[in-house]
């Protein structure tokens, strides 16, 4: 494997024909260069997505009520109907698939105007009311202060946390804003916290950093909401699939507020865990995909290496008889071939990887890093064993490259070789 002698035959025979050996070598190398470049890229919008969904429990389903569509127990449809405080206990009581249960109220007066204010400023924002819950299924970063918490919700106390967007507006720059009022349609409310959302690509009710949330029983009572629900965010306990929460609480749901059980329009839902299952699956399905196209582009240069590997062995024809003659052993042939096929294969595909990857790591490195700004691309960077699996890939090649010439060498008898012309 170490014969100097070996080497530098390879080299000479690689180097003899310096324009024919580098188009060879290209076809390899742009193959192995396109499979991490398109790697990369699948990784880096695949983060993006991922990132874009921060800490957001993917457990979730949220349920909404819509008109309903069928008569049902004497009650028209089109009927509106809304949930009810008693339903978050239902929900609880009844389905101990449930993990979470977050009521949710969206405030009115945003789309007519601006409806806060502080001061001379104002601002048009959207206004929910939460439980402390809300936080765990769309966790938000607190730069200030604190979210609602129980004793907001059970002493309906008039407190706000506002986003990072909102501070902005109604605050002075570096002005600590805890502890001061803004007014929400014409009622004032001691803002307690500053948020930033961990995603962006989740957006209930417009942008995040531009809401305020207040406490949900607070939100009804001062607002006149009585005890109105506007939906429900549920998440399932451990890896126990939302799918079974959904269906139970969907029933549930229809039962208490007298829903037929046929109409599936009646109760509007949305499950974040088959949403997540789905958008997995369509990555493994872009990545098999670049697998296939990579693979095919560098076996394309495979080909390539084979091709002239036979056109190499057929100029070498009498120097191969020579070398039978002389006591050479098939296998010893067969390995000189296949270590020119292989060495041509390595360096150029390893020289494809190495590029590739430089170019998706330089890419990442001039990327702007996100700041709860949505993101659709992020960290196109190769992993390690996929650089490693590349580079396996790229020597069974060679071999395979060689294979064939090698055993054609060796078919041609010595005597035959040493008069071909």
């Amino acid at each position: 494997m170490f014969d100097r002698d070996r080497w530098q035959e390879i080299w000479s025979s690689l180097a003899k024909n310096k324009v024919r050996t580098l188009l060879t070598a290209f076809g390899v190398f742009w193959g192995i260069f396109m499979l991490m470049v398109m790697l990369g890229s699948g990784n880096g919008l695949k983060n993006g997505v991922t990132q874009g969904m921060g800490d957001m429990a993917t457990n979730s389903v949220f349920m909404w009520t819509r008109p309903t569509t069928i008569p049902y127990e004497g009650l028209p449809r089109n009927r509106r109907f809304n949930y009810r405080n008693d339903d978050i206990q239902a929900l609880k009581d009844n389905i101990p698939e449930i993990g979470l249960v977050s009521p949710r109220l969206e405030g009115g007066g945003r789309r007519s105007g601006n409806n806060v204010t502080r001061d001379d400023k104002a601002g048009a924002f959207s206004v929910f009311g939460d439980y402390p819950e809300w936080n765990l299924i769309d966790p938000s970063n607190m730069i200030m202060g604190r979210f609602i918490n129980m004793n907001d919700i059970e002493q309906k106390r008039k407190v706000a946390v506002i986003g990072k967007r909102v501070y902005e507006i109604l605050f002075e720059k570096d002005e600590n804003p805890l502890g001061k009022y803004i007014r929400i349609n014409g009622i004032y409310f001691q803002v307690v916290g500053v948020f930033t959302p961990k995603n962006m690509n989740m957006n209930f009710g417009g942008d995040k950093e531009q809401s305020i949330h207040l406490p949900f029983t607070t939100l009804q009572k001062a607002f006149n909401y009585g005890d109105i629900v506007g939906w429900f965010a549920i998440t399932s306990k451990g890896t126990l699939p939302v799918s079974i929460v959904e269906e139970k609480a969907s029933k549930l749901l229809r039962e208490r507020h007298k829903v037929s059980p046929d109409d599936n329009r009646a109760i509007g839902s949305f499950n974040l865990d088959k949403e997540f299952r789905q958008m997995t699956g369509l990555f493994a399905g872009i990545n098999a995909l670049i697998w296939v196209v990579g693979i095919g582009t560098l076996l394309a240069g495979v080909i390539g290496i084979s091709n002239i590997m036979l056109v190499i062995v057929k100029e070498r024809t009498r120097e191969i008889g020579i070398m039978r003659a002389l006591g050479a052993s098939p296998a010893k042939v067969i390995a000189q071939i296949v270590t020119e096929s292989v060495v041509l294969t390595t360096i150029a595909g390893y020289t494809g990887l190495v590029i590739g990857v430089f170019i998706m790591e330089m890419i990442d490195k001039n990327l702007p890093e996100p700041s709860g700004q949505e993101t659709m691309f992020l960290h196109p960077t190769i992993d390690f064993q996929v650089a490693i699996t590349s580079l396996l890939i790229l020597v069974v090649s060679g071999v395979i490259a060689g294979l064939i010439p090698a055993r054609r060498a060796v078919s041609v008898k010595p005597i035959d070789a040493l008069r071909y012309e």
